[in-house]
């Protein structure tokens, strides 16, 4: 039986992958799946094709009065258990610390959960469109379904909803569906169509 490289064994893993959307969100009414499920259902390849995975975390430099929230970079790896090949998958987030009713390490450690879920879902190609995290209105809409170009805020760069925007974008998500909730200036339309 021919041996498989690393790339080949990723390949059929990001085919077979599923896991459970086992968490719910009660606020915004929708399932998700969070960092350890998708680990959780990962450790049947570990043996089937001879891999292993790891997350690493690092925080990113930040200063103090900076327009920039603190960041984490998590890294998802993926390895051939011959020791020598790798492929990894980045994600970046912003630590929200005006997020009300959490401590600091609580507003750390849910950014840190968001970094691990995405890192990994770039990793294996996860679509989680369905998640809604970049168009969760939390139900805020109420009775109406859809918003009125009147209604609709701008959407600008350097923003959380510009980030979200675009880790929807890389996910898998549609420009049409963001242009449903925001309106969209020319150059900020051009920054997220550079992601796909």
């Amino acid at each position: 039986m021919k041996q498989l490289m690393l790339n080949e064994k990723l390949s059929k893993i990001q085919l077979e992958f599923k896991a459970n959307k086992s968490k719910f969100n009660s606020f915004g009414k929708y399932n998700f799946r969070s960092a350890e499920d998708i680990l959780e259902a990962l450790k049947p390849y570990n043996e089937k094709y001879g891999v292993s995975f790891t997350i690493t975390e690092r925080s990113l430099a930040y200063r103090e009065g900076s327009n920039f929230p603190p960041m984490i970079e998590s890294i998802a790896t993926i390895y051939d258990n011959n020791g020598i090949n790798e492929i990894s998958a980045t994600a970046i987030v912003g630590v929200d610390l005006n997020q009300k009713g959490m401590q600091v390490p609580q507003q750390y450690g849910s950014a840190s959960s968001y970094g691990k879920k995405y890192a990994l879902g770039n990793l294996l190609l996860i679509d989680d469109t369905q998640d809604a995290d970049a168009t969760n209105t939390h139900g805020r809409d109420g009775a109406k379904n859809a918003t009125t170009e009147d209604d609709q805020k701008w959407l600008n760069v350097n923003t959380p909803e510009f980030t979200k925007a675009i880790e929807y974008l890389k996910s898998g998500g549609t420009i049409e569906v963001i242009e449903k909730k925001y309106k969209l200036a020319a150059k900020t339309k051009q920054e997220l169509l550079k992601v796909k």
